[in-house]
């Protein structure tokens, strides 16, 4: 064999060990989060399991642009070998001293502007998607009122219903009952599955951010300012969902976990008349989670 015919025998032995050694891991990315469950998990990697149609478009969108980007890297990184092999100084002592070619500038510019205009698509439609829920399509609303350290929840459609949500203590943390360290609260919101609904959210000092990773939410609440979102869970998908505050806010920022329930609508209900009743009749001034009782 000729050492130009080698050469290619490589360099199509170099790209094929490539091409299956990416889609092997973009493979085990995609299924490993499948076993994640509603707290973290070790060596889990890739987003969490989506519960909402907001993050299941996401959650596409990722698996698009994970596409191009590996075809991308693909073509230069093959593109490369092949420069490498055909065109070193062994087997080309000769070089071209071409200096431009216009079939290959036009399409190295129209290509790129294609795929900007594959990706800008789906990326506007589904930025709309995301911002609001249509009005008439709105079933309930929650109101998420960032603090430091802790959240306030109010639920207008329910007689203005509003209750304070504190992280419980490390040494307070009941394993048994599936309480997960620094990712607990004292008061867990809840919501209906199969309900379409506004979350309208604010600060009372500095900007904070509420973020629940499965709901596709990650938004900042800013003081004097009203920013919106929307959940609907599928009756499929009833469980806890966690968050975190995920805007530097002061030094207890990390101590600012967001716990929901989401239930059906029977037990949304039945929590509904308990939650009026409980939290009616406190009278107690707001318990905030001081730093001290939680560092190790």
């Amino acid at each position: 064999m000729r050492p130009k015919e080698e050469g290619m025998t490589k360099y199509k032995q170099i790209v094929s060990r490539l091409f299956y050694t990416v889609l092997l891991a973009a493979a085990w990315l995609q299924t490993g989060p499948s076993f994640a469950q509603s707290g973290p998990q070790p060596w889990q990697m890739d987003f969490r399991p989506s519960a909402t149609p907001v993050m299941d478009d996401i959650v596409d969108f990722h698996n698009l642009l994970l596409v191009i980007e590996v075809i991308i890297v693909l073509f230069v990184l093959g593109l490369m070998v092949y420069i490498c092999v055909k065109f070193n100084a062994k087997a080309n002592p000769v070089p071209s001293k071409t200096t431009h070619n216009v079939f290959l500038e036009v399409v190295w510019t129209v290509i790129p502007i294609i795929i900007l205009i594959v990706i800008t698509v789906p990326s506007v439609k589904l930025l709309l998607f995301m911002d609001k829920a249509p009005k008439e399509k709105v079933e309930m609303t929650l109101k998420v009122i960032g603090h430091q350290w802790y959240w306030s929840y109010e639920y207008p459609d329910a007689g203005n219903l509003a209750f304070d949500s504190n992280m419980i203590p490390d040494e307070e943390i009941d394993v048994s009952k599936g309480q997960i360290r620094l990712l607990e609260v004292d008061n867990r919101i809840a919501i209906p599955v199969d309900t379409t609904i506004r979350v309208l959210m604010t600060s009372d000092d500095v900007i904070h951010n509420w973020a629940v990773p499965a709901f596709g939410i990650k938004m900042d609440t800013v003081p004097g300012r009203i920013n919106e979102a929307w959940i609907r869970v599928p009756a499929a998908k009833a469980g806890v969902y966690r968050g975190q505050c995920s805007e530097l806010c002061g030094v207890n920022h990390g101590y600012m976990p967001i716990v929901i329930e989401a239930k059906s609508k029977q037990d949304f209900a039945k929590w509904l008349d308990k939650a009026k009743k409980e939290y009616a009749s406190e009278a107690s001034p707001t318990k905030v989670v001081q730093k001290d009782t939680i560092v190790r």
